[in-house]
Formats: structure tokens, C-alpha cells, sequence
């Protein structure tokens, strides 16, 4: 069967799958009706509720390893993992004991940092060979504050960041993450009412894995640019690392014209490597963001930086305040998890499950004859759909097949299984407590999906 055939034919399927769902998930309506009365769209991070892909959202009760259960009792195996933030898995239990110890000893926060914070930042220096930290609770909040650190040290305003990365939802950095495909230079494109559009003139938009995009922005801006930021694997557009020699480029040109080079490293940091992308790649940046993983599910997120950058954070400097960074439960969670859970040696098994999913997705797919790409990178990794060459770039994203992925996700939460974060632009990620039987059983699902 041809890979037209095959997708016309599944996407008849379309129908019974989402009555199916809706038959399954009751509960779930039930709970988004109510919500919308009180929270605009029913949740409270739009990326949650998709329409018109999604019918509303699943709502979750309970969670423990690999496993979560609906609000209707349904199990599923969890590759979303909370948007990737949970390599170290749901309810682990070294996370449940220390975090129910910390509240024991009477303790949320108190307005003063806890007595092992300069742990968690000893742990993370070492992990991405820099200097100092500052903690906060987001990933927004952390490419925020770094962008402001590179701004004061340089004393510049340009930032340039890639077409199609997301970088959290801070004013200047909400650009062109999803934007209209230009024929050569990405076009800037704004994605929030209510910003003057002063805040993000200064944001400048090159092509991921295109040194020469870059290098013409340094030609033209180059005295005025603060910094670089990137994701070192984009994982906005699914996974797609590096080509050869581009983070080595980036920092070759940061260098030349004395800006800042940042690794947004929130989905990778503590997930693709012990030390993430620096430790990956082996490429030094100036400032590092992270989050998600590091802290094990609780909110936390820090910038970790050279010296001479960070020490600019004061009074009368660059302001950093927030009642409840460092909070005692956060800096707890990040505690355990790194030194206990994210440990050197767990990444070979994940990377090795992570693999297996990988190959057992593209075998399935091209015994099928099915024009698709699997694109994996340590615990990470996306199946692309209607494309049939690796995808290098935000423009080869936007040539998949988004209403079929969306047919196949919903098939297989039907079948128990979860098997990408449900956003269309997104990937999988394998935790710690996930095992072989659950590769084993997501790859027999699979095939039954894609063998109707």
C-alpha cells in the first residue's frame, strides 16, 4: 500500500476514533464544561487545549512510573511526561519520600533560601562547566533573565533567535515560534495581543541549522546584537539536533563580534546528557537556561552562567527577585533528582529504550511503505509523517502531516498509549521508570494502528 493510499485510508478512520474517544473519556468532558465557566478555554496553559484537533482535554488524576490514569479510570503508557518535564517518571518514590520529609520539617518557603540551595547550584555548575546560578520557577522566567544578563553585559539590545524555537512566553522571545514560511529570510512574526511592538523589534530571526542566515543578521546588525539564543536540539519542531558544525559556528561567531551565546537547554538540560547539550555536543556557551527535567516535575528553573555575566545580577543591576524561587520544596525536588535520580548512569538505558522506540516506529513504518521519519536523540524523539527526508529545519517541520499525526494520537490513547506530547510539535520522552515491556507494547499498538 502506497503512502497516499495508506493515509486516505486511515484518515476515514477519523470519525469512530474520536467517538471512541469521547465514549472513553466522559469524565474529561464533564470537567471542561465546568472548567470554561471559570478559565478561559478550561485550562490554564492554552497549549493544554488545541482546537480544532483536540475535542477538549484529557484531564489526568493520578499518575506512578510510567503510567497515568485519566479522570475516567483509563490507563495509559506516558511518553508527554508533563511536556517532557518528568525523565525522572511520575511518583518516584526517592522524590515522594524527600519532598513528604521537607514538609515534615514544616516547610514550603520562608522568604529566605534554604540551607542546601548552594547544593543544587554546585550540582549544576559542574554539570554545565559554568560558574553561578540564579533560581527561579519557570522556563519562561529563565530565557527571560538570561536575555536581560547578556543585554546588560554587552550594552546591546538585538537578540537573534531561530525560526520555529520557542523560548517560553516572555514578550521578546514570543517570536516567529510558529510563524508564515518566507521564501529565503524568516519573516518576524509577533504571537500575543497586548505587547507594543517596540518590545520585539529588537528580536531577529534567523534559520535553525543555516550559519549563513546568521552571519547575515551579524553583517548587518553585528555591533548591536546582545546574544544568541538556541536550543540546542530544536524541540519545538519535534527533534531535530544540529548539523555538523553549527553550535561550533554559533560560538565562532558570538565570539568574533563579543555577543552572548545562550543554550536554552530547558528540554534538553539533565535529559540528553549528565551535563545536557555542553556535555553532548561539547560546546561551551556563556549562559545555560534550565528546567522541566531538572527538578523532577516541581517548579523550578534556573540560569547558570560564567561569572562575569551572572555578578551583574544586584541592586541597581539587573534585577532578579520572585518570592518563591528557591523555595524549599523546589530546591528539594531538584536536590534529589539530580544527585539521586538523573545519575550518570541512567542515561545509557534510556538513551537505549529511547533507541528501540526509535528503530521499532521506522521499521513498522517502511514495512508499511509509509512515507515517515523518526528522528531520536537521546531520550527524545518524534515520528514525522508525510515526509520522506530527515528533517533539518523548521520549514521540513511544517512539511509533515499534522491532521494524520493527529488521527494516529488519538488511535493510540484510545489503545492505552500516549506516544508523543499531544501537540503535533512536540516528541516523546522515555523516563527512568519506563521499562522494555513498554516499548514492547507501544510498538504492538503501533502496528495495529497503522495496520488498519
Amino acid at each position: 500500500m502506497g503512502s497516499g493510499t495508506f493515509f486516505e485510508k486511515l484518515k476515514t478512520t477519523e470519525f469512530e476514533e474520536l467517538k471512541t474517544f469521547m465514549e472513553r473519556t466522559k469524565r474529561s468532558f464533564e470537567v471542561h464544561q465546568k472548567a470554561c465557566k471559570v478559565s478561559p478555554m478550561g485550562v490554564n496553559s492554552s497549549i493544554r487545549f488545541l482546537p480544532p484537533h483536540m475535542l477538549y482535554p484529557l484531564y489526568v488524576d493520578r499518575a506512578k512510573g510510567s503510567r497515568i490514569w485519566d479522570a475516567d479510570g483509563n490507563e495509559y503508557i506516558d511518553y508527554q511526561l508533563g511536556f517532557g518535564v518528568l525523565m525522572a517518571g511520575h511518583n518516584h518514590p526517592k522524590l515522594v519520600q524527600a519532598l513528604k520529609e521537607r514538609l515534615d520539617r514544616g516547610g514550603m518557603t520562608y522568604g529566605a533560601d534554604p540551607v542546601d540551595a548552594y547544593e543544587v547550584a554546585e550540582e549544576l555548575t559542574k554539570r554545565f562547566r559554568l560558574d553561578m546560578v540564579r533560581m527561579q520557577l519557570t522556563g519562561s522566567e529563565a530565557t527571560w533573565i538570561a536575555v536581560k544578563l547578556a543585554r546588560a553585559y554587552t550594552n546591546r539590545d538585538k537578540i537573534v533567535k531561530f525560526e520555529g524555537c520557542y523560548h517560553g512566553s516572555n514578550d521578546y522571545l514570543f517570536v516567529s515560534y510558529y510563524p508564515s514560511i518566507a521564501p529565503a529570510m524568516p519573516v518576524r512574526e509577533f504571537h500575543n495581543l497586548g505587547v507594543p511592538s517596540h518590545v520585539w523589534r529588537d528580536t531577529l530571526v534567523a534559520r535553525y541549522n543555516d550559519l549563513n542566515s546568521v552571519e547575515y543578521l551579524f553583517k548587518k546588525y553585528g555591533d548591536d546584537v546582545a546574544c544568541v539564543i538556541v536550543e540546542p536540539v530544536a524541540m519545538n519542531m519535534g527533534v531535530v539536533p544540529p548539523e555538523p558544525g553549527f553550535l561550533e559556528g554559533l560560538r565562532k561567531i558570538c565570539d568574533e563580534y563579543g555577543a552572548v551565546l545562550i543554550f536554552d537547554e530547558v528540554k534538553t538540560g539533565a535529559k540528553l546528557a549528565y551535563g545536557g547539550a555542553v556535555e553532548y555536543f561539547g560546546v561551551q556557551p556563556d549562559l545555560v537556561t534550565v528546567a522541566k527535567a531538572v527538578a523532577g516535575g516541581a517548579p523550578f528553573s534556573a540560569v547558570v552562567g560564567k561569572r562575569d555575566i551572572m555578578e551583574l545580577i544586584g541592586h541597581g543591576m539587573v534585577a532578579h527577585t520572585g518570592t518563591f524561587n528557591a523555595n524549599h520544596l523546589s530546591v528539594t525536588a531538584a536536590k534529589v533528582t539530580l544527585k539521586e535520580i538523573l545519575t550518570p548512569d541512567v542515561y545509557g538505558p534510556t538513551r537505549r529504550l529511547s533507541e528501540e522506540l526509535a528503530k521499532g516506529y521506522q521499521d513498522i513504518l517502511d514495512d508499511k511503505g509509509i512515507d515517515a521519519v523518526v528522528q531520536w536523540i537521546g531520550a527524545n524523539g518524534r515520528v514525522y509523517l508525510g515526509v520522506d527526508e530527515p528533517v533539518k529545519d523548521y520549514r521540513g517541520y511544517r512539511k509533515q502531516d499534522s491532521d494524520l499525526w493527529w488521527i494516529i494520537a488519538y488511535a493510540m490513547m484510545n489503545r492505552g498509549v500516549i506516544f508523543e506530547v499531544l501537540t503535533a510539535d512536540d516528541q516523546w520522552t522515555i523516563s527512568v521508570q519506563h521499562v522494555k515491556v513498554d516499548v514492547e507494547n507501544t510498538l504492538e499498538t503501533f502496528k495495529e494502528v497503522v495496520s488498519r
